[in-house]
């Protein structure tokens, strides 16, 4: 007997669920969001999903709804006797906070992972997570792609003569360093200190970038702080141009005004978060394509190792 797919998508990510719907080939699942007056909201499937394998497409970036709506099309679709039911979660919200950094903290990244179980997840697919150790707080197995397969052709295409690959801080070091090994370039490294969150105490760059084409990588961009004074500083040491490939625009704040008035040549991100505007530095490569052949292939039960470039 073959297996009914059912693709759905939450209000966060409607746009990037159509597309994925639509390239692996079906439409969006009929799901009501039943708002109340008070901002209480309720999700329904209107149509079956009696065994079916159950795909729902939501990022989990602020506000909290977006975290709460995906809980909640977990719970229908158990109710409802979905035989699997898949998280595609674009963005993984809070994982920045994927450990105790200090003391009296939560370790939020655990929390959703612990809240996504007890609603009823049997597999969680994301991409680029802030820390790869997240997968392990799961106990349903987690697929995790890479923009890199997306990112990766498109540097190529551009035939930078003196690419450089850099890393807006030393946590981002093997990021940077995968993607410099691939094309066969070198690599610099920002080195920043912070005293608070988002906001930058000090940086210096490690490596030579004068006269040579930044690209700086990255897993997401929030307030364009630590990006653009990077930029600015290797400009600054004598830098041909600097561009930065990224792939959760989470862009909160000052950010747009900060791209838009900084010396990047351009902002290539992802439609994992829908942008709330757009500029003439930001380009968007959609991942739907990923997605929807990385669900193909667990419908199929078939590997998915060609999604992993580097």
């Amino acid at each position: 007997m073959s297996k009914e797919v059912k693709i759905c998508a939450g209000t966060a990510t409607m746009v990037l669920g159509e597309k994925i719907a639509q390239s692996y080939g079906i439409n969006l699942a009929n799901v009501n969001i039943l708002r109340f007056s008070d901002g209480e909201f309720q999700p329904s499937f209107e149509e079956t999903v009696r065994g079916a394998d159950v795909f729902i497409i939501q990022s989990t970036n602020p506000p909290g709804d977006n975290l709460m709506e995906l809980l909640q099309m977990v719970d229908a679709a158990k109710r409802a006797s979905a035989r699997h039911i898949i998280a595609v979660m674009p963005y993984y919200g809070y994982a920045r906070q994927d450990r105790k950094d200090k003391p009296r903290v939560s370790i939020g990244a655990k929390l959703v992972a612990n809240l996504l179980g007890a609603a009823g997840v049997t597999r969680i697919m994301t991409m680029d997570l802030h820390a790869d150790q997240i997968q392990g707080f799961f106990e349903v197995p987690v697929d995790h792609l890479f923009a890199s397969s997306i990112f990766l052709p498109y540097l190529q295409g551009l035939n930078l003569p003196d690419l450089v690959m850099a890393a807006p801080d030393t946590g981002g070091t093997k990021r940077a360093n995968a993607y410099a090994k691939h094309l066969n370039c070198d690599l610099a490294i920002c080195y920043k200190q912070r005293k608070v969150a988002n906001q930058i105490e000090s940086m210096t760059v490690i490596g030579d970038v004068e006269g040579k084409d930044i690209v700086i990588v990255d897993d997401l961009i929030d307030t364009a702080g630590t990006l653009t004074k990077s930029a600015t500083m290797m400009m600054e040491q004598g830098a041909k141009s600097v561009r930065a490939i990224i792939t959760h625009p989470v862009l909160s704040g000052p950010a747009y005004d900060r791209i838009n008035d900084s010396v990047l040549t351009e902002l290539v991100v992802t439609d994992t978060i829908p942008l709330r505007y757009e500029s003439p530095k930001i380009k968007v490569l959609s991942v739907a394509d990923i997605f929807a052949s990385t669900m193909r292939s667990i419908v199929s039960y078939e590997s998915i190792s060609s999604q992993f470039i580097i």
